[in-house]
């Protein structure tokens, strides 16, 4: 596999994306991420009383022009729901593909259960061999940018814990990385993956 590479920094020092790897495979267009953060005393209180939270993925491409705005060429979402069962004191994380604007829409969704908050959390927290786009939507022979974000969508939380929640940090989870993307020839699997620069 050849690997892309980018580095850039993250949208708040409460969040980091730490790792970022994009490669040719033979599906695709792969994305594998790592993003840091911890959840506040009062985001744990929420969960342990039974209110979901969403995490939201994106990931796009452009292709670069030099005369015009940049075109898309390849989009991805994904919509992680952490939720705690009291029932069973159990975690559970549910993955689909696409934005989800309820937990209606995760019924074909990846259902994993875990017995800690730290395992569901770690589950959260690490992208791994996501395709985001096929081959054939990259010109060989242009430059292209990578936008990735991560983010709790607030949106989805219920309406009385939505108001006055603007502007308290505890709740804002949200890292953003943006820079050119890159073609490399095929290199050891050490120097793959590299360190986003803070």
């Amino acid at each position: 596999m050849s690997p892309f590479w980018a580095q850039g920094e993250s949208a708040t020092p409460a969040t980091e994306i730490t790792q970022l790897r994009v490669e040719r495979a033979d599906d695709g267009i792969q994305l594998s991420a790592l993003v840091r953060f911890d959840l506040a005393p009062v985001v744990q209180e929420a969960l342990l009383k039974g209110i979901p939270l969403f995490f939201v993925v994106e990931a796009d491409i452009y292709r670069e022009r030099w005369y015009w705005t940049d075109p898309r060429v390849a989009s991805a979402a994904r919509t992680l729901r952490l939720a705690y069962q009291p029932l069973t004191g159990r975690w559970r994380v549910n993955i689909a593909s696409g934005l989800i604007t309820s937990s209606a829409g995760l019924r074909a969704a990846l259902n994993q259960n875990y017995d800690t908050l730290d395992e569901a959390l770690s589950t959260i927290q690490r992208v791994a061999r996501w395709k985001i786009a096929d081959t054939a939507d990259l010109d060989p022979g242009a430059a292209h940018t990578l936008d990735f974000s991560f983010r709790l969508d607030l949106s989805q939380l219920p309406r009385p814990f939505q108001i006055g929640m603007a502007g308290q940090r505890e709740w804002s989870i949200s890292a953003q990385f943006k820079d050119r993307l890159r073609l490399e020839l095929p290199a050891a699997p050490a120097a793959a993956v590299r360190e986003v620069a803070k």
